[in-house]
């Protein structure tokens, strides 16, 4: 039985664990989903999700990301059991993922298994969905499943809607659909994608706010103005108070004010998208923001006068 422990404060965890120890616990990483009821702070956040750490049973094994800085932050000082870690980076990481590869269908790569290097491919983009696969086949390997058996599972995975959904509007347009919700780790992963797949095309992000980051607001919010300059991206369009930082870190990067654009009316900044993929043959559009700043709708409004 596979189960997934929610948090968002301090005692979720531990309230779970009242019903189920688990024999495998994985920590994906220590990113910025939820900080905001930490005070900000990442250590708070590492500090909660090592609750299950404490939970599982002393014979137990724990998976944690080699890769992910903040996952030092974890209380593993005392675990007893057996520790794997996964990484891309990381050398002497237990399960590493090589020669990773976009193509047309998702993302593959090479992973060593039993001492033979081995293929893995998977229905979806993003490096952050590399780890979660790879996370997915140290548990199954660990468990006795074979590389068969391992990459017939991954193939067979069901995209979620609104969460990196792409879109081909009509030739040439293409749309990146990952407007479910949105924290500046998963931001910062969706312009990679953006980067990617916009190769050899005019690239543009449409960001809106994010919320529930509380103290990391402001300082969250910059962060992802300067990765956008670090990506080649063309143009960005913000949406929402907040987004302005996007937006003015961005350009304090180095990203051409006139290719940066911040809106607070909704039918605003539709009104310049539909101008812009008018007047684009060769145009990929991330859209992306918090639920609560509603870009499903942009999503639908694109699709719709396609």
């Amino acid at each position: 039985m596979v189960v997934e422990f929610g948090m968002s404060r301090h005692g979720h965890i531990r309230s779970h664990l009242r019903y189920i120890r688990p024999n495998i616990g994985v920590i994906t990483n220590v990113g910025s989903a939820h900080i905001g009821n930490f005070g900000g702070r990442v250590e708070g956040l590492a500090r909660a999700k090592s609750e299950l750490i404490k939970g599982i049973t002393s014979n137990g094994t724990l998976l944690v990301n080699a890769d992910d800085s903040n996952s030092k932050l974890l209380h593993t000082q005392k675990f007893k059991g057996t520790m794997i870690t996964v990484g891309i980076h990381h050398e002497k990481a237990n399960y590493r993922a090589t020669n990773i590869e976009y193509t047309k269908k998702g993302m593959s790569f090479q992973l060593i298994l039993d001492r033979k290097s081995q293929k893995f491919q998977i229905p979806i983009y993003g490096e952050h969905n590399i780890y979660n696969a790879i996370f997915a086949i140290a548990v199954n390997h660990y468990l006795g499943f074979s590389h068969t058996e391992i990459n017939t599972g991954l193939k067979k995975y069901r995209k979620l809607k609104r969460r990196l959904n792409i879109r081909r509007i009509r030739s040439g347009i293409t749309i990146i659909d990952d407007s479910y919700s949105a924290n500046p780790h998963a931001v910062k992963s969706a312009i990679d994608v953006l980067s990617h797949i916009g190769k050899g095309s005019n690239k543009v992000a449409v960001l809106g706010s994010m919320t529930r980051l509380g103290a990391y607001r402001v300082k969250g919010h910059k962060e992802v103005g300067k990765y956008i300059v670090e990506r080649d991206i063309q143009h960005l369009y913000t949406y929402g108070k907040d987004a302005q930082w996007i937006k003015d870190s961005a350009i304090e990067y180095g990203f051409p004010k006139q290719n940066a654009y911040h809106f607070t009316d909704k039918r605003a900044l539709h009104y310049h998208l539909l101008r812009k993929i008018a007047s684009e043959s060769q145009t990929t559009i991330l859209i992306k923001g918090s639920n609560k700043m509603k870009m499903g709708k942009t999503v639908q409004l694109l699709i719709k006068h396609k």
